[in-house]
């Protein structure tokens, strides 16, 4: 599982990931996915939440990318998310004390803003597309695109401003596949918690942040 950030630096994007344990169905219905959305839109009311930019809930699990702000704190955020929606996910489902939701502590990783934060949000917004859930990215009802463009929906209200400008060929762009040097990064930072961005960035935010481990190859090291 990859290594969460020891700390929040205010102002930097983030990527975060979490599914439901043995990979099973975390969301079957319409109501499954609507019980998560509650819980993820009233939880940025709390003083440390972040800003909240994009994300996509899959059937067994979900993707959030957020920028922090002065109070963030995404270890007690994201612990408060897990906790309320495994509460309401079992009181729905009336399996109260069966057992966990989660797989575990949800992974992330820190995003340089501009190409690496685009490339990663048309990863995440592309999630069902990718899947072969629908034909085109948009029509997927559980995501931030599809909420953005349909701004009468309840969560539109939750979104937050990007930090970098939208290019106005972003829908196209979402529904043009990702290609290798694309989504290698991105699985990658997925895996390990590694920064995705240019390599002094990833370098300079890793120590920051105390992820250095996380830009370490993996296997032991050769013998001299």
């Amino acid at each position: 599982m990859g290594r969460a950030p020891r700390i929040t630096e205010s102002g930097t994007v983030y990527h975060l990931l979490n599914r439901r344990v043995m990979r099973l169905p975390l969301f079957e219905k319409d109501a499954d996915y609507e019980v998560f959305e509650r819980v993820l839109g009233g939880s940025l009311a709390r003083p440390d939440a972040p800003r909240l930019l994009s994300y996509c809930l899959m059937p067994n699990h979900w993707h959030v990318v957020v920028q922090a702000g002065e109070r963030t704190d995404l270890s007690t955020w994201m612990q408060w998310v897990t906790v309320t929606h495994t509460h309401r996910w079992h009181s729905h489902d009336h399996s109260a004390g069966e057992g966990p939701l989660y797989q575990g502590r949800f992974k992330s990783f820190p995003v340089e803003q501009e190409t690496p934060f685009l490339v990663l949000c048309r990863y995440v917004e592309a999630n069902a597309l990718r899947a072969g859930l629908v034909e085109r990215a948009e029509a997927w009802r559980w995501s931030s695109l599809w909420v953005r463009r349909h701004r009468e929906a309840e969560m539109n209200r939750c979104l937050s401003d990007w930090p970098v400008e939208r290019p106005r060929n972003w829908l196209a762009e979402v529904n043009r596949p990702l290609g290798k040097d694309g989504l290698e990064p991105v699985r990658q930072a997925v895996a390990r918690g590694t920064p995705l961005g240019s390599e002094r960035w990833r370098i300079r935010i890793a120590g920051r942040l105390g992820l250095d481990l996380t830009l370490r190859p993996r296997g032991r090291p050769r013998k001299a």
